[in-house]
């Protein structure tokens, strides 16, 4: 499997290139920052001499057009594992996927995926009772807060609650006791903290907690290398963890 790894010189894609091992190879980067590694980088998607199967993209939420259609003249694939999307730029993707084959997902980790379907389950058995919380915990470097593995985790648990519930990112400014139909949520930012998660369901007798914790970018560089596998020879549409998941259990 010959991948372009769609903002090279970030800091994920790097990763992904140094798991990228056995029959699965970088050919070539895109990225503004032409920096030859251990393949040619390029400044632009259409630049791309070299043959490829799929596209991953660890490159920035605002290039999202020029990627996929890039992708789509190059009849490729792509894995978005690039997080911050507007809602515009959300309904573009979906759009897009429509006409060629888009796999996206907020977080890589099988294990994040595997806390939300945990959370899910949950959520359903304690809303009643319990208050629901998320703090997210990232490094100094990133932009974007909420995470977007947060907001996953969040419409992961209001999908399975009452229609009434809603979010609460900023108590600073309302001087009122917690209403019962929201789901808190917390950034934290410093360091070099590649990603923390915890869900509370705090009762009044016990307190829930799940959680996870990543120790590296491996684990999200593997996941993304898992769904550039998964998508090969993939039809147009919109495919994410759960298809992957479901398609090896």
């Amino acid at each position: 499997m010959n991948v372009i790894l769609y903002g090279a010189n970030g800091k994920l894609c790097r990763a992904v290139g140094e798991c990228a091992k056995g029959d699965i190879r970088v050919v070539a980067g895109v990225d503004v920052n032409e920096e030859e590694r251990a393949f040619p980088v390029y400044g632009g998607l259409l630049q791309v001499k070299e043959k490829a199967d799929v596209i991953i993209d660890c490159s920035f939420h605002g290039v999202v057009r020029d990627l996929l259609g890039g992708a789509k003249a190059m009849s490729l694939p792509v894995v978005i594992a690039t997080t911050g999307h507007t809602e515009e730029e959300k309904a573009f993707i979906t759009e897009a996927s429509r006409h060629q084959p888009i796999f996206m997902s907020a977080n890589m980790s099988l294990g994040i995926n595997l806390l939300a379907e945990l959370a899910q389950a949950a959520a359903e058995l304690l809303h009643e009772a319990f208050d629901i919380e998320i703090v997210e915990a990232h490094h100094n470097k990133k932009a974007d807060a909420p995470s977007g593995t947060a907001l996953m985790l969040a419409d992961a648990i209001k999908s399975k609650l009452p229609e009434t519930y809603g979010y609460a990112y900023d108590r600073t400014k309302k001087r009122a006791p917690r209403e019962k139909a929201e789901i808190g949520i917390h950034s934290v930012r410093g360091g070099a903290i590649f990603g923390e998660h915890e869900i509370i369901f705090a009762g009044q007798g016990e307190v829930v907690r799940l959680s996870h914790s990543a120790l590296s970018r491996s684990v999200f560089a593997e996941g993304a290398l898992a769904a550039a596998r998964f998508m090969l020879g993939k039809p147009a549409g919109f495919y994410n963890m759960k298809d992957l998941i479901k398609s090896v259990t």
